[in-house]
């Protein structure tokens, strides 16, 4: 018996996620970097309510496309209202899109059995609709039910990741 192994490639999957309003905007690049992770942060912030709002928070962890005070930097450059907050080292965990993530490894990349790359970006995208359609947010504090929480703004948490090979 002859096995064949051929990679196809790879993609790379980046996704934010709304902890409000349960809501994951995601997008495949063929690589990660900065430009795809601004193209992400501007997939988000020209939509409504954040292209509106007094102050979204952006939660990221220390992944090299948004590291440090540079990576802060470009997305209030280009978005006034957006306010970078990095998770401590380590503590990616912490930032609740890594819970979509862990999801989408369980039950969207594995077992790695497609045939190509668009065949892993369909799957990406019909899960994401389908995870968009049935997820409802935790039970947090509102801004209206604690008073230190008035006027509090959207919070995105955003991260890049799943890297797919074909």
């Amino acid at each position: 018996m002859n096995h064949t192994y051929g990679r196809g490639g790879a993609l790379a999957y980046l996704a934010a996620y709304d902890v409000h309003r349960a809501i994951v905007f995601g997008r495949t690049e063929p690589r990660t970097g900065i430009d795809p992770f601004m193209n992400l942060v501007t997939q988000v912030m020209s939509q409504e309510p954040y292209a509106i709002a007094r102050r979204v928070f952006r939660v990221v962890d220390n992944g090299s496309s948004h590291r440090g005070q540079k990576a802060a930097d470009r997305p209030a450059a280009a978005f006034p209202n957006a306010v970078v907050v990095h998770t401590p080292v380590h503590a990616s965990w912490l930032n609740q899109v890594e819970i979509y993530f862990s999801a989408v490894q369980r039950k969207v990349v594995t077992p790695n059995d497609f045939t190509d790359l668009a065949q892993v970006g369909d799957r990406l995208r019909a899960f994401e609709d389908r995870y968009n359609a049935t997820a409802t947010r935790a039970r947090l504090p509102t801004r209206h039910s604690l008073p230190h929480f008035a006027g509090q703004a959207p919070c995105v948490g955003i991260s890049s990741g799943a890297a797919v090979r074909s």
